[in-house]
Parts: structure tokens; C-alpha cells; sequence
């Protein structure tokens, strides 16, 4: 028997601060080899019902992270963790935010390596269910002074301002309009679901770095091709090998300049210190986010730590004897 650890259990045993640190550790594992990652695959149903399903490892942990989403209910995270000394299953995760916190945490360790030291104005396109976390890992890793929040939805965007400065103790406004959000930002997030650019490179001010969250298919992007060919100074993603399967905001402007080179570096090599990151200030720096499964696996791998440590010491041990079995 293994333990099955719940959205409560996550959000109990997962701070943002950790989370953050272990998606770096889970990069610099990558960087080194001693971490592997299998990029997402899907199965797409007549119904309209897709099942996505990734996995990767770590040293100390492998497992396969699988969501079921359809337009009528919504998306269901598991994540199945396994020790990789021997292959044992070691827990069942209810994962909605697992993703979500490591998914942000992914875009603070970006933040951390390619914004500007002194980054004080964040601004947020998109005001779901992935948004709240970017804002929080971005604050994790810089000194805020304000963020400015922009989504289709006056009273989606104005209840996530209300909800992030409580939460924050942040400056937060809800404005406008796209422009007002971007205009005069450092660090700008994009956390949308939109087929087409949601900002236009004339809005992003040298000096800027953006974090694209949001669109993980390849017939999807939220930034402009003059923006991601021509005004960055630096791409970088979580997975090259991921990104030209499903980073349209990638793919979308190689197929519109016939001859361009993929023009993304891994974040892990960025990390590892194995190539550049921002080198002066006036540089505009992206980084396209897809989420790989050996972020979850790591994070996965802390909580269930966490929770051993939680139980007494006849339940954990006694967690752990059905965990061999």
C-alpha cells in the first residue's frame, strides 16, 4: 500500500519558497544528467475529452504526472511517484496544485537567473487559475514594489488584484487594458489559454524580461514574432526538446520567417551556468514555460517527504512497510 496525499496535503507541505528551490535543483539535475524528462503526449477523443500524460525522474524519484480535461468539467491532476532506487511506488498525488505551484515556481527560477537584479514592476496577462502563482514566485525571488493585473474580465481581474495583495502584502491593480498592464513593466507574465499574441512588442520596454506561461500547443502563442525573433536578446525554455514539439510561440514565427533557427537555449544550461543569461541590463529576456514532468517528480518527491515526517513515528514506519510491499 501507498500513501495518497491529497490538494490539502500539497498545499500544507509545498511552499512557494521550496518549490522554487527544487525546480532549480530539477534543473541543474537535468544539466548534469542525473535527471531525465519525457516530453507530454496526448490522447485526443471524439467526445472532446483529452488525456495528457508525461513522466521524468530524478535520483531519488520517477513518476508519471496524467490530466484528464474536457470543456464541460475542466482539468483532474494526478501525479504516480515511484523511488528510483528500486522501482518502488511510493504515493498517489492529487496534483490541480502541484501543477500550479511548480508551474509558477518554474517561471520564478527564470525570474531569479534573467530579470534585472533590480526588477520592481511586474504585470500579469491572464487572471486564472495559473496566474496567482507566477505573481507569487515572481515576488519570491524579487523585491516588488507594484504589479498591475490585465484579462478579458473586469471582475475576474479586479477579484485576482484584491486576492494577490492580500495574499502578497503587494501593490496590485486590476487596469484596462493590455497596454496599461505592459507598458513600463520589468517583469511581464503570460498566463492565458489565446491563440494569438496577446501583447505587441512596441508595449515591452528594454530591460524587460517576460515569462510565457501560458499556451503549451503548438497552434498556440501569446507573443509576437518580431518580439521572440527580433527584440529578444535571449529565449530560453524549459526543454528544447519539448518546445518544438508544442512551444507555438516558438514554432508560429519559424514558420512565418522561412530559414530562422529555433532560437531557444534550455533554462538548465542557463542554471548550470553552462551558457549566458541576461548580460546587460537593457536586454529583453523570454522564457518560454511547457512544464516538464521532472518538476513535478521533484516537488512530488519533497511533499511525500513532508508527509512521512508528519506522521507519527509508528505510522511512518508503518507508511513506509506498506510502501515496500
Amino acid at each position: 500500500m501507498k500513501l495518497y496525499l491529497s490538494e490539502d496535503d500539497v498545499l500544507a507541505f509545498l511552499p512557494m519558497s521550496k518549490a522554487v528551490e527544487l525546480v532549480e535543483g530539477a534543473f541543474r539535475q537535468l544539466a548534469d544528467g542525473s535527471a531525465v524528462n519525457h516530453p507530454r503526449r496526448r490522447v485526443i477523443l471524439p467526445t472532446g475529452a483529452v488525456l495528457h500524460y508525461m513522466a521524468g525522474g530524478t535520483p531519488s524519484y520517477f513518476g508519471l504526472k496524467s490530466y484528464s480535461a474536457h470543456a464541460k468539467t475542466g482539468a483532474h491532476f494526478e501525479v504516480l511517484l515511484y523511488r528510483s532506487a528500486d522501482g518502488l511506488p511510493l504515493a498517489t498525488l492529487e496534483a490541480n496544485h502541484l501543477g500550479q505551484i511548480r508551474t509558477g515556481a518554474a517561471s520564478g527560477v527564470a525570474t531569479k537567473f534573467l530579470a534585472r537584479e533590480d526588477a520592481a514592476v511586474a504585470a500579469v496577462i491572464g487572471s486564472g487559475f495559473q496566474a496567482e502563482t507566477q505573481l507569487e514566485a515572481i515576488a519570491n525571488v524579487r523585491q516588488l514594489k507594484e504589479a498591475r493585473v490585465w484579462s478579458r474580465k473586469e471582475e475576474k481581474r479586479t477579484a485576482f488584484a484584491r486576492r494577490c495583495a492580500e495574499k502578497l502584502h503587494l501593490n496590485v491593480r486590476a487596469v484596462e487594458t493590455a497596454e496599461e498592464c505592459v507598458r513600463g513593466a520589468d517583469i511581464i507574465v503570460t498566463a492565458t489559454a489565446s491563440k494569438q499574441p496577446v501583447l505587441e512588442s512596441a508595449w515591452v520596454a528594454p530591460g524587460t524580461h517576460i515569462n510565457a506561461a501560458g499556451a503549451n500547443w503548438a497552434e498556440r502563442r501569446e507573443l509576437p514574432t518580431d518580439l521572440v525573433l527580433d527584440k529578444a536578446a535571449l529565449v530560453a525554455v524549459d526543454s528544447v526538446e519539448v518546445g518544438k514539439i508544442e512551444s507555438g510561440d516558438l514554432l508560429i514565427p519559424l514558420k512565418e520567417r522561412s530559414g530562422a533557427a529555433f532560437p531557444a537555449v534550455e533554462m538548465a544550461d542557463i542554471v548550470a551556468g553552462k551558457q549566458p543569461g541576461r548580460t546587460n541590463a537593457d536586454q529583453i529576456t523570454i522564457f518560454k514555460s511547457n512544464g516538464l514532468a521532472v518538476e513535478d517528480i521533484a516537488v512530488a518527491g519533497y511533499i511525500c517527504e513532508e508527509a512521512l515526517n508528519e506522521l507519527t513515528p509508528g505510522q511512518a514506519s508503518a507508511a513506509r512497510r506498506r510502501a515496500t510491499r
